[in-house]
């Protein structure tokens, strides 16, 4: 080989090593576009629905993770650093009661956007995200806080959040035509983490997990006697937590389980899923 060719040749395989070494766990951003962190992915559909091609969202706890446990990666602490936004719940979400205040310290100047602000909180409910109604009032804030750090896309953004305001408004409807029918309006799930619908759609909803916590003997005797007065044959759980308790009482009411998530990111799809899963439970 031309000693003046290898020594190029040493730099390119050099390079083409380098590269490979890089560690891909870490979230890749995509040059140009706004980086935006969530806590939750139903956050991350929000966003990309009033972002569009403009963001880039970062999904602080991953799918199937529980948000009362989880604790961030060293890469996902990192990218924090590469972000504009971070978008939060902000109603309790116990993630974010404990790693916000660390997650914001790693990025003083990134805008903190609280989607709560203007939603009529349940005290002690987190779950504000798991209504339409809600959901709108979180859009809103998301689409505020996008303007503030891109004030040149502003039209882009009122579109986007014009549009997906309507789909929710659309699906609020839907939901109170597919539950208009029902005189039994209770339901019981394991973790409560349907307040927010139940309350916006005259529903009733009990809890097998008290404060926390599985229940005692004595709860389990009147959670089962509960059920048997309000003819519930099914207990919804979650995909985040233990079935062990609602499978108890399933067994002692002749009944079901049923997993509802109140996680994923297509977030109209599956309260579409689950509005028809809950009606399909009563009597």
């Amino acid at each position: 080989m031309n000693n003046k060719v290898l020594p190029v040749f040493i730099l390119l395989i050099a390079a083409f090593l380098v590269n490979g070494c890089i560690d891909q766990s870490e979230p890749q951003i995509d040059d140009g576009k706004t980086v935006i962190i969530v806590s939750i992915l139903p956050q991350a559909d929000f966003v990309e629905h009033v972002g569009g091609d403009n963001v880039e969202v970062i999904v602080m706890i991953p799918p199937g993770a529980n948000p009362a446990t989880y604790e961030p990666t060293a890469s996902q602490l990192k990218s924090v650093s590469g972000a504009t936004m971070y978008v939060k719940v902000g109603s309790g979400l116990p993630f974010e009661e404990v790693w916000l205040e660390k997650i914001g310290s790693a990025n003083p100047d990134m805008l903190m956007v609280d989607t709560s602000e203007g939603v009529n909180l349940i005290p002690g409910d987190p779950h504000i995200w798991l209504s339409p109604r809600s959901a709108v009032v979180q859009v809103e804030n998301i689409y505020r806080g996008l303007v503030q750090v891109d004030q040149d896309n502003s039209e882009y953004y009122y579109r986007n959040k014009e549009q997906y305001i309507h789909d929710l408004q659309v699906l609020d409807n839907d939901i109170i035509e597919s539950l208009s029918d029902f005189e039994d309006r209770t339901f019981m799930v394991f973790h409560p983490s349907w307040g927010y619908f139940a309350r916006d759609y005259d529903l009733t909803m009990i809890a097998v997990e008290i404060e926390g916590k599985e229940p005692s003997a004595g709860d389990m005797v009147h959670l089962i006697e509960n059920a048997k007065e309000n003819n519930i044959k099914i207990i919804f759980v979650q995909p985040q937590f233990s079935t062990k308790s609602a499978e108890v009482i399933a067994k002692e009411i002749g009944g079901s389980v049923v997993a509802v998530d109140p996680l994923p990111q297509d977030y109209i799809t599956n309260l579409r899923i689950v509005s028809n899963t809950f009606a399909q439970s009563l009597v």
